[in-house]
């Protein structure tokens, strides 16, 4: 697999890889690790990576600044050293633990060597076979990625695994939706929204399986609860409004575009709605009515 490489990639992932708990009070000198994401942040990554060596050498059992250690060798294409250290950061973890395979995982994705990448996660998920960890980073980096095919048995491996956090339901769903298997799209949906019912995005995609397969009542369902979270979300207006103008509830349909209207909704699918209440036998198209759904392609 080989998604296009930028420099906007580049600096995403590193973000991503650097957010961790390597802060520290006020009155207690940073430690090691929350210096050198200081120094990354800058755009000093070989200070970064000078400073956590020399912290190793006295600390080698520093676990935080081991694997940021790999990290920011990885963001400076320095896979040999990277690939030392993560040999290294499992001397000091227990048996089966995953994370070093995870750290290299997101090493090597640092570099764009995304096959390298999704071999290391699934060496994660071999070496802790009762953890969801592996597959789940595994899947959830090939959905970033496109890989749609590559990330449904991962992520649903992690679940079988005992995974059931909102946010991997929700990119399961949203692999299952774009592979067009909306009942599997929906069972995700669903599990993702009962692991956590705030979750908005859960309630969203259900919505947008039902446009997907014209299911107004579904996507009245996922909007009307999406609305419940967000009630100035006016793209869910614009939604509910198709949904409620299918079910034959012309009225409502109506006070919703107004609601939308009134949000700041685009005005020419209002416009086309409205002309479609007015016109019984002109029927939009579901996709065209309100918010979706896409897998995130690396940049």
């Amino acid at each position: 697999m080989t998604p296009p490489s930028s420099p906007r990639l580049r600096q995403a992932l590193l973000v991503f890889a650097l957010a961790g708990p390597a802060t520290s009070s006020a009155c207690v000198r940073p430690s090691a690790a929350a210096r050198a994401q200081a120094l990354a942040r800058q755009n000093r990554e070989d200070e970064a990576v000078t400073l956590l060596q020399q912290r190793l050498a006295s600390q080698p059992d520093d676990v935080p600044a081991r694997r940021l250690l790999i990290l920011l060798l990885g963001s400076t294409g320095d896979l040999l050293a990277a690939r030392a250290q993560v040999e290294d950061l499992a001397r000091w973890l227990p048996p089966n633990d995953p994370a070093p395979f995870l750290e290299l995982g997101h090493a090597l994705e640092l570099t764009h060597r995304y096959d390298e990448a999704l071999e290391a996660y699934d060496q994660a998920a071999a070496a802790a076979p009762a953890s969801p960890d592996g597959p789940r980073e595994g899947g959830t980096r090939a959905a970033r990625w496109g890989e749609l095919e590559q990330a449904r048995p991962r992520l649903e491996e992690a679940m079988r695994r005992g995974a059931n956090d909102a946010d991997t339901w929700h990119t399961l769903g949203l692999v299952r939706l774009h592979l067009e298997d909306y009942e599997g799209a929906v069972a995700a949906y669903r599990s993702g929204a009962a692991s956590n019912p705030k979750c908005g995005e859960c309630w969203l995609g259900l919505a947008t399986v039902g446009l997907a397969r014209s299911d107004a009542r579904l996507a009245l369902e996922g909007y009307d609860r999406v609305l419940a979270l967000s009630p100035r979300f006016a793209s869910a207006q614009l939604g509910r409004a198709w949904a409620l103008a299918q079910l034959g509830r012309k009225g409502d349909a109506a006070s919703a575009l107004d609601a939308a209207q009134e949000l700041g909704a685009p005005p020419g699918p209002i416009a086309r709605q409205r002309a479609a209440l007015a016109n019984p036998g002109a029927h939009p198209a579901p996709d065209s009515q309100g918010p979706s759904q896409s897998i995130q392609r690396a940049e």
